[in-house]
């Protein structure tokens, strides 16, 4: 090879990479494209756990009728006994063991915890109880009544507590 072609090599090789200013102008539309699209992500995830939360408190207040209307008392009672204190263990016990198809607690999708707090009917179910249970639900077999473990409110302002 003589040294005039090795220089138009040498040449070819260096002219066929990216200059610094293409380079910049491709990492900011990138840029753009990202601060668009990571928005729009966050609001389908944000709306997917909302469902996931509605369908769940579906499927623990469907699975507490059916015991309800079988036995003639809701679940959380030892012995089905309304006269005892409801407790969390009596509730799985009886919802999950029935064989209705339910295998295990529906885990909320907020918090990511499992676990029912269980109050007893001399107590007023609140939103103020939220932050003083590390439970995925909270459930009061007198009233029947399923709640989100959750504070805040939804994309469309409803609070989650109402859920």
């Amino acid at each position: 090879m003589t040294k005039k072609n090795l220089q138009s090599t040498i040449y070819n090789l260096k002219s066929t990479g990216f200059t610094l200013v293409e380079l910049m102008i491709v990492v900011a539309i990138l840029g753009i494209l990202a601060a668009v699209v990571i928005p729009e992500f966050s609001g389908h995830i944000q709306k997917a756990k909302e469902a996931a939360a509605k369908d769940n408190l579906r499927i623990l207040r469907q699975a507490i009728e059916r015991y309800a209307a079988q036995y003639g008392v809701p679940p959380g009672y030892p012995d089905n006994d309304p006269s005892k204190t409801p407790s969390a263990i009596p509730l799985i016990t009886q919802i999950f063991s029935a064989g209705d198809g339910l295998s295990d607690v529906p885990q909320n999708p907020f918090n990511g915890l499992q676990g029912i707090s269980v109050v007893p009917s001399f107590f007023t179910v609140t939103e103020s109880m939220v932050a003083s249970t590390s439970a995925g639900w909270i459930y009061q077999p007198s009233t029947k009544t399923v709640k989100l473990n959750y504070s805040g409110t939804d994309s469309e302002g409803n609070s989650y507590f109402e859920y």
